[in-house]
């Protein structure tokens, strides 16, 4: 049965997918020791890592595999957690943070050695710069590389002056930095498909075009769809910034928010005058400006908030205002793709990883980082479902706190915390 899903959006990612297969869609009822709802990251990495240990799993994703913000981010694989060192010390003490960031590092290399072990063509490249827009914010930027190197043994950071980041990244709008060589970018849409082969050939059954209508609880959980149901041991909710009424628990902390990216028209050499090094970039923003090069010499820039329920009618021109900023010069360049995702926030830009009740488990709210977090909560959302609790617990344990106003007043609070945010960004 074919799948009754949305297509791939039109992005420079979808034009150059590789191996993009279609998987038929759920007909009638089906038993798995578990279901998982949500065929991105978490979703894929979940089936892969649990299949691999012998449970039989369903994936049943609502559109395609990949469609979601694993399939349309910016591809960058960060270290660490979202929120910085210090502020992870502040809140939890250092043996905690020491943990966390632990974690994250091994998130880190889980993305690269899945894309070895699995050989997902998906133009890995080593390096990240992390740019400082605000002079007043290079203080703590030395702070924090101090911390890195001195508690945290990190060795692979170079602290960047304000003219050693404008040669780096061909711009002078940025007052200085960090590079670390261990983290890196990739095309995203490109590493699911391959986390897709990988579940498959590990004996995951995937289904497209099946969106789950609701979860019902017993002695074992059934997922209803419309065109059939999976009764399980245990359900995955792997959906993120997509749960639509699933989980009330789940969207009370983890919410919605669109970004966007363009490309632009190979660049040819002119590329490489811009980031000559080939590294990532993202800034000190609240609403990060985030960018790369892709492997044939398109800029990809990712940045503007919006905070509507529609997308801006002219993506490519509403993030082209963005990238004036950062490359006033490109303003004769050709934008070929523009196109919006959604991804999801917590409160604390910390991920939202919990067991719900008994045979149900929830995992969302990557707050930008999802590449390397949500690969490796699936990775931990297998251990703990194999009775190996104490790596999922460590993030089971952060704090997440439902944003304010319930319902009905959620989104609309978000939207005014973050648009002022924007403002300061601006100011």
């Amino acid at each position: 049965m074919k799948p009754s899903s949305e297509a791939h959006t039109s992005s420079y990612y979808a034009s150059t997918a590789k191996g993009l297969e279609t998987f038929p869609a759920l007909d009638g009822d089906a038993n798995a020791d578990v279901c998982i709802i949500g065929g991105g990251y978490t979703g894929l990495s979940a089936a892969l890592h649990l299949a691999e240990r012998g449970r039989s799993v369903i994936l049943i994703e609502a559109n395609r595999l990949g469609w979601g913000a694993s399939g349309r981010n910016g591809g960058q694989l960060h270290s660490g957690q979202r929120r910085d060192q210090s502020t992870l010390e502040s809140w939890f003490g250092k043996s905690d943070a020491h943990r966390l960031f632990d974690l994250g590092e091994e998130a880190k290399s889980l993305v690269k050695n899945l894309i070895k072990k699995h050989s997902i063509l998906c133009d890995w490249q080593d390096g990240l710069i992390h740019a400082t827009h605000k002079e007043r914010y290079l203080a703590e930027v030395k702070q924090e590389i101090a911390l890195l190197r001195d508690e945290y043994d990190v060795g692979d950071i170079t602290e960047l002056s304000r003219d050693e980041i404008a040669a780096r990244l061909g711009t002078d709008v940025y007052f200085g930095g960090w590079r670390e060589q261990s983290a890196g970018h990739l095309h995203p849409l490109n590493y699911a498909l391959g986390l897709a082969r990988a579940a498959k050939c590990a004996g995951a059954v995937l289904y497209e075009g099946t969106r789950a209508l609701t979860i019902a609880d017993g002695q074992k959980q059934k997922v209803v769809t419309a065109t059939g149901t999976v009764t399980a041991d245990t359900v995955i909710l792997a959906c993120n910034g997509y749960l639509h009424g699933l989980n009330a628990e789940t969207e009370a902390r983890v919410m919605p928010l669109h970004n966007f990216i363009l490309a632009t028209e190979p660049l040819g050499a002119r590329a490489e005058r811009l980031i000559p090094g080939r590294e990532a970039a993202a800034d000190s923003r609240f609403v990060v400006y985030y960018w790369r090069l892709s492997a044939d010499n398109r800029l990809l820039f990712g940045g503007g908030e919006s905070y509507g329920r529609r997308f801006p009618d002219d993506i490519k021109n509403f993030v082209r205002q963005h990238m004036l900023k950062i490359y006033p010069d490109l303003a004769d360049v050709k934008i070929d793709y523009g196109w919006g995702g959604t991804l999801a926030v917590t409160l604390k830009r910390l991920p939202y990883m919990r067991r719900l009740r008994s045979g149900l488990y929830t995992s969302g709210g990557y707050s930008g980082q999802g590449v390397g977090t949500a690969t490796f909560a699936g990775k931990l959302l297998a251990e703990a479902i194999a009775g190996e609790q104490e790596r999922f617990d460590v993030f089971s344990r952060l704090p997440a706190p439902p944003f304010p106003g319930g319902p009905l007043l959620r989104y609309p609070s978000m939207v005014l915390a973050m648009t002022w945010y924007a403002l300061r960004d601006r100011l």
